[in-house]
């Protein structure tokens, strides 16, 4: 077991579980019932416990998968939803992760990695998608911790981390977050150039 391994896993094991807010978020809801090709092939990096994915499965998409560097996360997901098929549960680290996709969802994980990975998240994310792909989720849109995750940011830093490799067709404040982290979330949709 590596170190973010054990990080993640205390985390889950102490309930420090912030990120989580138990259900799909608004934002993310929103854009996944407004998606018609049920036969994407969609990943959830740093899924967590992954309500998204929880959310697309119940709703039809059934090539979904999320990766997570913990089992803990994708043994509840795999409780909480007995037919989602085991092996679109993926237990490694995102950065070894050999696939491609349609749709890549971002949820708190960016912020879980420490910025310095971030050009290498850029480039994954980038490797990852097949062409004409599409990178799609929530960014905090403000400071947030140095020195342990959740990192934060904002929209200049990430239009500038981004924009070599990706097309920004939306980037701004997310009109229906949570109550928790209204006017701190930017909703943002890249397409792979």
């Amino acid at each position: 077991m590596n170190f973010y391994e054990t990080f993640w896993n205390h985390k889950y094991i102490s309930g420090e579980t912030g990120w989580d807010i138990g259900y799909v978020s608004t934002p993310l809801k929103e854009y996944i019932d407004q998606l018609s090709d049920k036969s994407l092939k969609i990943l959830i990096p740093g899924g967590g416990n992954s309500y998204e994915a929880e959310y697309l499965f119940n709703n039809g998409f059934e090539n979904v998968f999320v990766i997570d560097i913990s089992t803990i996360p994708l043994k509840n997901l795999s409780e909480r939803v007995p037919f989602f098929p085991e092996k679109n549960l993926i237990h490694s680290d995102f950065f070894e992760l050999d696939d491609s996709f349609d749709l890549i969802f971002e949820q708190t994980f960016f912020c879980a990695l420490d910025p310095g990975f971030r050009k290498h998240y850029v480039s994954k994310m980038h490797q990852l998608l097949k062409p004409k792909g599409k990178l799609a989720g929530l960014l905090f849109n403000i400071p947030l911790n140095n020195d342990k995750p959740p990192f934060g940011g904002n929209k200049e830093e990430y239009i500038s981390l981004f924009e070599e490799n990706f097309k920004i067709e939306k980037m701004e404040t997310a009109y229906n977050s949570i109550s928790q982290r209204e006017g701190n979330e930017l909703f943002f949709k890249l397409s792979k150039k």
